[in-house]
């Protein structure tokens, strides 16, 4: 992943999902904490964005340790961390997922909202999981989501259009995708325009986002080959086994 994605995008990230249920999924990621390690006390979060998962966890009593590579993003959660008071201890770091060192192991290590799509070469998914494996102490989990390929090649993705607005802007985000076939990627082109409500100022953003499909025996083969075992592998947030039907998948894995 580049330094380019969520850069200027970052600034209006949190309204662009402000629809998103981050409760929802905090509280489906903790029941797989709690099946697979429940003696689970301390979380890092590889892809934090602007910690609102993180902020979540630490609600519920975590120590929980965030890591982004946009520099923005890691700004705007720390700028948050500032405004509010958490049952656990609360950290945000800006770090490449796939080398960053913190010196210390965790009970858990997630990475959600597809940031392992966001590895797009084989080299990448390596180099995230032998560092997230690093990361965990002997009993430790590893949970990640991610673009399921049968779901991505029977229910090809579309263009679509976003509109969101909030106290002195308006956003709208055009998605246009273009699969790489033979790359297991579908390059996702972003053109964000903001408004002002009175329409006096308007900006402009371009971004391409390059996201990685998997297949279960490949998730497999590299959770392997990092020293690490596949759990369960299901449809995210209802558990569902996987079909040509699931877009979005989850991975639980244990360290060897």
């Amino acid at each position: 992943m580049t330094k380019k994605v969520f850069g200027a995008y970052a600034k209006y990230y949190d309204l662009l999902y402000k629809d998103k249920d981050y409760n929802k999924e905090a509280a489906y990621i903790k029941r797989m904490i709690n099946k697979f390690n429940p003696e689970c006390k301390n979380i890092l979060n590889l892809g934090c964005g602007t910690g609102k998962h993180d902020f979540i966890f630490a609600d519920k009593g975590f120590d929980v340790t965030g890591i982004d590579l946009s520099e923005e993003m890691v700004q705007y959660a720390n700028d948050s961390l500032l405004k509010r008071q958490s049952a656990g201890k609360l950290k945000f770091l800006q770090g490449d997922i796939r080398e960053i060192s913190l010196n210390r192991k965790f009970d858990a290590v997630i990475a959600l909202f597809h940031v392992m799509s966001y590895q797009n070469s084989n080299d990448d998914v390596l180099k995230t999981l032998i560092n997230a494996r690093k990361h965990l102490k002997k009993n430790g989990v590893l949970i990640f989501d991610f673009w399921y390929g049968p779901g991505v090649l029977t229910d090809r993705p579309e263009r679509r259009i976003k509109n969101f607005s909030e106290r002195e802007v308006s956003v709208r985000r055009y998605a246009v995708p273009r699969i790489r076939i033979n790359e297991n990627i579908v390059d996702v082109n972003y053109k964000i325009i903001v408004t002002t409500k009175n329409r006096k100022q308007s900006v402009t953003i371009n971004e391409i986002h390059s996201m990685r499909y998997f297949f279960i025996p490949e998730i497999s083969m590299f959770l392997k080959s990092a020293g690490m075992k596949l759990e369960i592998c299901r449809e995210w947030l209802t558990g569902k086994e996987l079909s040509d039907r699931s877009w979005s998948a989850f991975a639980v894995a244990k360290k060897l």
